[in-house]
């Protein structure tokens, strides 16, 4: 089961944490089809927030086509979706590489700007879409190589900044 956590100095709504929390949950494969949501009591006794803006959180993963309601027996997962298990091996690479970043001294919001510059690029829409050969895969090394890069040159080895 999900347990979500409630940042409050986010600046992020509440109930979109939440969602955000659920749809993350489904893309690593933690939530699948059938799969039974807390309720909403559940949810207000360990985060302390209104059951109102649970319930709002599971109408809006409802609207999605994520999730059911069934009165009297809680909300259930429809379907997932998970594209890269948490077991990936992608997940591992990203992980070994957030690693050497914080050896480097960077900071959580540094990766933050970092991976989102770098997904900015990697993800851009391209003026004419270029057909490849080669698998999806491939790429990973690239990213990974691009981040690492970063990473060496805005923090050199021995740099304590």
């Amino acid at each position: 089961m999900v347990e979500y956590r409630i940042d409050r100095h986010s600046g992020v709504a509440t109930y979109v944490q939440i969602v955000q929390q659920t749809k993350q949950a489904l893309r690593l494969g933690m939530l699948q089809a059938g799969d039974k949501l807390p309720t909403a009591r559940e949810v207000v006794e360990a985060t302390a927030i209104n059951p109102n803006t649970v319930l709002k959180a599971y109408r809006e993963l409802e609207r999605d086509g994520l999730v059911e309601a069934r009165r009297g027996l809680g909300t259930f997962v429809r379907r997932g979706l998970s594209t890269a298990p948490a077991d990936s091996p992608l997940r591992a690479e990203l992980d070994d590489w957030a690693v050497r970043a914080r050896a480097a001294g960077l900071d959580r919001d540094d990766v933050s700007a970092l991976f989102t510059a770098v997904l900015d690029e990697q993800f851009a829409v391209p003026a004419a879409p270029a057909v490849s050969t080669e698998p999806a895969v491939s790429a990973v090394p690239a990213v990974s190589d691009t981040l690492t890069a970063r990473v060496e040159r805005e923090h050199p080895q021995g740099d304590p900044s």
